[in-house]
Order: C-alpha cells, then structure tokens, then sequence
C-alpha cells in the first residue's frame, strides 16, 4: 500500500488517501517461484500441519545430502528441525539455529513464522560449507590482491627512487667530472715526470758506463737542472695523493648510488649506522645544496639501527632535496640526531619561509606538492612517510611561516617482532 496527498472537494485539506498499487507491479506466485529456484540456499515452505507445500531445487540437494529421507518421501517439518525451533518460532516468528551432520556438513537455518491463513512456516538452509568455500576464494583473491600491491609499491618506490636520481643526475655527473678530470691531468704530467726521470736515469747510466765517470757529473747536473728534479720530487708524491683522493670519490659516489637505488627485494632488515647513511646520502645530493645552502651537522651517540638501509637513505634524501629547496638563495640547514629510550630520531630543519598552515595538512598526500609543474612528482614525502611507517616510526613536522620547517624522523632501535 502507498498513500498520496490529492486535491478533493470533499477534502480542500489535502488529507492522505490511501490507493492500491497496480496488480500488475505485484509478482505472481509463479515469478517469486521462478527467483526461489535459482536460489543457491535451500528454501521450504511448510503449512501449519507441518505439511510441505514447496521446496526449491537447492532444498531438494540439502536434504537428500543431509537427512536419511529426502522430501519427496514426506519429510516433515518436525523431522527437519528440533522441537524447540518450532516452540520458539510459534512464540516471536523466528528461529535461527546450526544443524550439525557427518563429514563436517553443517547447515545454517533460519526458521520463520507467520500465522495469518492458517499459519505458515517459511525454512531458509544453506550450507556452512559453502560459505566456506566463499570465504577461502575471498582470502584467495585478497592475498593475491596484497601481491600485486605489495609489487605495484615495489615498482613506485623504485620508480621514485629513480627518478630522484634522475633529477640530482647532472650534478652527480659534475661531481664525478671534477675528480676524474684532475685525475686525467695528474696522469698528463706523470707522463711528463717519466719522461723526465728516464732521462735523467739515461743520464746515470752513461756516467757509469764512461771511463770515468766523474768527469760526467756535470752533465747531470744540467739534466737534473734542465728537467727540474728537484720539482718533480716535490711535486710527485702530492700528485698520487690527489689522484688517489680523486678515484676513492669517484668509487664513493658510484657505491652510494649503487646502494640508494638498491630493489628492495635485494635488500634484508640489518643492523646500520644511520650516520652512515646520512653521509652517503649528503654525498649524493650535495652539488644539488652546496650553492644556496649552509650544512650544520650535530649527531649525538646512535646504536645500530635495525632497518632496510637504501630506503631509510632515500627518507634522508627526500626531506634534504625538500629543505635545500625551500631556502631560495640561500639558507642554513641543520642535520641532528639523538637517542631517546629505544628510539632513534634524526631531525632536518632548514631556515626556509615555512609551510602554510594548509598545506601542512596535505604534504604526505600523494602527488600533492607546492612546487612549479615539473620540479616535483608530488611523491617524494608520501612515499617516505609510507617508509617510515614501515619501520614502525614517525614522521614530525614543525613549521612556522617566515622560521622554516623541522621534520623529525623518529625510529625503533628494534624493529617489533611478530606476535606468535
């Protein structure tokens, strides 16, 4: 039934009068029959003299499964069901119970009463065994949903790391030229000093092999003299020394890319030195900050730090990119850490403008930056803060307009161990 509100003469107030719906919208006994049968629960209907007057296909399969007589041999509602069910649901109309059977068959069924026309009881069943069943292809394709996540961050992590190299690239390309450069000069006059000694041992060897040889130190007097030695033995040992100092940066910065562009995969839990990281980190980005920026260091006594090292590194490098950023021309940025109970924290602050109030809010939200199109993905704190998370930590952000922005990154000592 449905009511409406409809001018009337009779009623100018405009009172609900109440209409009957089209017979038509209503469905016959043959439609809600024809739905019923393609049920998978069991669906029964019993008169009050526990008589059955329809039984669905999904029924049929229960009760031949379940029972030692099938309904087309006259199961009745008693033998269905335990007296107490039809009690109570006599009493408030319904019955919910498990029904337990061999080789683990348990059918759940809900029993309802109605009394009008003589009374009705209406039996819903379905097997526990399917829900089961359900349950375990749910789990299924959860688990195999969490893989494909699990490799889709995988693969966004790496992307980003990547990408973070990709933009810091010329000037890990500077910082490499440099060294190699002075070392390919330092090679130029090596060679030029070796053609000198060999001259000057020519020199010793024809003096040894003249009848006297005496008469001969003049001559390499003025070799030695022409060739400047003397400089060149100086000269030699702060050369090798450089070259050296220049191959040892070059092999430091391609083992610290080497390791922040580690896979995760490749990469175990272990116990680091977060200073560590940290210098590796700086050793990377610092042709990226060394123009604008001033670098205070403060590191207190840190233990080993359980954690994924490369991923910790690129956390350090996200925020450090972020802070150099923020200064403009030039600023100051302080790198401290300290050790609090069994936590670890290493704090970055820069003397920047500072975050707005507003996008504080969103700053870890991913593709969310403040930045001009193309000078960031928007990723770069999300993910880190996604690490960090990881690490069972925290990420702390103080920022105040026109003082800069600290972000304290708070890290277990331990990482928790699994509950058994």
């Amino acid at each position: 039934m449905r009511s409406r509100l409809e001018s009337d003469p009779a009623n100018p107030a405009g009172s609900a009068v109440t209409e009957t719906p089209d017979a038509a919208r209503v469905p016959s006994v043959q439609t809600i029959q024809a739905l019923s049968d393609r049920m998978l629960e069991g669906v029964l209907l019993y008169g009050a003299d526990s008589r059955l007057l329809y039984a669905n296909p999904s029924a049929h399969a229960l009760c031949r499964e379940c029972y030692p007589r099938d309904l087309a041999s006259g199961l009745s509602l008693e033998q269905l069901l335990p007296l107490d069910a039809l009690v109570q649901a006599r009493a408030s109309g319904r019955w919910n119970g498990h029904l337990s059977f061999g080789q683990d068959a348990i059918l759940m069924v809900h029993l309802y009463f109605d009394q009008n026309e003589g009374g009705h009881f209406l039996v819903v069943m379905q097997d526990l065994r399917q829900i089961r069943f359900y349950e375990q292809d749910l789990l299924r394709r959860h688990a195999e949903l969490n893989v494909r996540l699990t490799a889709a961050q995988e693969k966004l992590l790496q992307a980003e790391k990547l990408a973070s190299i990709g933009q810091l690239a010329a000037g890990v390309a500077h910082e490499i030229n440099n060294p190699i450069g002075y070392v390919h000069s330092n090679l130029g006059s090596l060679q030029e000093y070796l053609h000198s000694l060999f001259a000057l041992i020519e020199a010793y060897e024809r003096a040894l092999r003249s009848a006297d040889p005496r008469a001969m130190i003049p001559e390499i007097d003025q070799t030695r003299s022409r060739l400047d030695i003397d400089f060149i033995s100086r000269d030699l040992p702060q050369l090798m020394t450089e070259s050296r100092e220049g191959i040892e940066r070059v092999t430091r910065i391609v083992r610290d890319l080497k390791d922040f562009s580690r896979s995760e995969r490749d990469e175990s839990w272990k116990l680091v030195d977060i200073h560590a990281g940290l210098e590796s980190t700086l050793n990377i980005i610092w042709n990226e900050l060394k123009y604008n920026t001033t670098l205070e260091k403060r590191y207190g006594t840190l233990p080993p730090v359980e954690c994924l090292p490369s991923e910790l590194n690129q956390v350090f490098m996200n925020v450090l990119i972020n802070a150099g950023q923020a200064l403009g021309e030039r600023g100051t940025i302080r790198v401290e850490t300290g050790h609090e109970d069994d936590h670890v924290w290493v704090e970055i602050a820069d003397s920047g403008p500072g975050i707005p109030p507003e996008a504080q809010q969103r700053i870890f939200d991913p593709f969310f930056t403040t930045k001009p199109v193309g000078k960031g993905t928007g990723l770069g704190l999300s993910i880190s803060y996604g690490i960090v998370a990881k690490h069972h930590g925290r990420i702390d952000v103080d920022s105040r307009i026109g003082e800069g922005s600290r972000f304290r990154i708070v890290l277990p000592v331990r990482q928790p161990q699994p509950a058994a």
